[in-house]
């Protein structure tokens, strides 16, 4: 068959197959019975011309940073901590297949020989690169065993390693995608005839180290491929009906979102909601690829779709809340005014400290900054401010932001909470409570 892409920037004729990516989360596939009904999906839904990219299994990545942990800080503990979580993926094998002489047994098995030889043969103490050569296994696990069911059940797929396809730089933990490469390995060596099955979350670098594109990164591999293939649509299956106006672990009568356009999921995921990965809509906005958010429960229901132009619908409040925040206030030793030259050493230092800003707000003798302290790195941050800055720290604090807000919804937020902070634009407000 011949397409036509519609991507602005290269419009050009290409033979192929017009192809779907879907991902599974850990939620979808938490135990055996998620993996089975992740074949109940395809099944329903179809599954020609498909590359579903899979997470690690329920709370593998918690509990693989637990042997990380192990392994700089409690090295007594590191074997058993390994193999709590091979006992947890043998359990759902056991369920899976028959006979426990079956060849993947022996797959998984090899998996975790391999995570136990990183350990023993590593020289670096970076804990960034121990956490990317390691935290990557609950993926290659994961999919390792969904591809061999599958098959096993007559629903024949290949599995591919990501690392061979997805490059990236060295930015261990949040790795920054080389397009170039990444394009090239994939127009060279993908088949878009199979069902394909891959990891989500990881790549490689030059070197060809494991490199992670985030925590949630799965979402992002998907948009990834899907702009690589010039996919016909992109499908994340969740525990949710579809992008829901608030998160119903946090806010009561959370409803579907029906529709949003492609800027709207870009702001609610910058504010930290949780259905979409931060990154996942740029590569689909490029090449005007629809995402849909389905729920895997109701495979065959609508769900949100996400696409060019779309307007939300309905039209109400949306509502976000990040936790563990840190909001911090500076004021100038001298009472001199916050300008040009001090904002800018102070991003300078949230630069150099690995700090994600949330939220800012300045007058002429102060400035707060709500940030997520990823890399632990708070103390040295605040050791480097208080040197030129009167300086309040308030850890373990909430940020809540509501986008399309009424006066209803802003009462309904601050109601029985302390505000530190308030910030109000056209469409946005933003608080910051402790």
């Amino acid at each position: 068959m011949w397409y036509i892409s519609t991507n602005k920037e290269s419009r050009i004729i290409y033979q192929g197959y017009r192809m779907q990516v879907f991902k599974f989360g850990g939620a979808s596939i938490k135990d055996a019975n998620g993996v089975k009904n992740v074949a109940s999906v395809l099944q329903k839904v179809g599954y020609q011309n498909t590359l579903i990219v899979i997470s690690a299994m329920g709370k593998t990545t918690n509990a693989i940073e637990t042997v990380i942990d192990n392994y700089f800080n409690n090295q007594s503990e590191l074997q058993s901590s390994i193999q709590d979580v091979k006992k947890f993926h043998n359990e759902i094998l056991l369920e899976l297949f028959e006979n426990d002489k079956h060849p993947i047994f022996k797959k998984v098995s090899n998996h975790f020989d391999e995570l136990r030889s990183f350990f023993e043969r590593n020289k670096s103490p970076d804990y960034n690169f121990v956490y990317d050569q390691s935290i990557g296994f609950g993926e290659l696990v994961a999919s390792t065993i969904v591809s061999s069911y599958l098959n096993e059940i007559g629903l024949t797929n290949n599995w591919i390693d990501v690392r061979d396809y997805i490059k990236t730089d060295s930015y261990y933990r949040r790795a920054n995608v080389n397009w170039e490469a990444t394009q090239q390995l994939v127009s060279s060596n993908f088949n878009k005839k199979n069902l394909n099955i891959t990891q989500g979350f990881i790549g490689s670098d030059a070197n060809n180290f494991m490199t992670t594109l985030g925590r949630e990164g799965s979402d992002y591999t998907a948009a990834i491929f899907a702009y690589c293939l010039n996919a016909e649509s992109v499908t994340i299956w969740k525990d949710v009906p579809g992008v829901l106006n608030a998160d119903p672990r946090y806010f009561e009568n959370a409803r579907l979102l029906n529709q949003i356009s492609y800027s709207e999921a870009i702001e609610l995921a910058f504010y930290g909601a949780s259905v979409i990965h931060p990154k996942t809509l740029q590569p689909l906005q490029g090449k005007e690829i629809p995402l849909y958010v389905k729920s895997f429960i109701n495979p065959e229901n609508p769900g949100t779709m996400v696409g060019r132009g779309k307007i939300i619908e309905p039209n109400i409040p949306c509502f976000i809340v990040k936790k563990n925040q840190v909001l911090i206030s500076l004021s100038s030793l001298d009472f001199s005014y916050i300008v040009e030259e001090n904002i800018s050493e102070i991003f300078r230092l949230l630069h150099l400290y690995k700090m994600k800003v949330d939220v800012i707000q300045n007058s002429a003798i102060s400035f707060s900054v709500c940030v997520d302290n990823i890399y632990n790195n708070l103390e040295n941050l605040l050791q480097h401010l208080k040197a030129k800055f009167k300086v309040t720290c308030y850890e373990n604090v909430s940020l809540y932001t509501v986008r399309h807000y009424n006066d209803n919804a802003i009462k309904q937020l601050e109601q029985g909470k302390n505000v530190l902070l308030k910030q109000l634009t056209q469409e946005t407000m933003q608080i910051v409570t402790n």
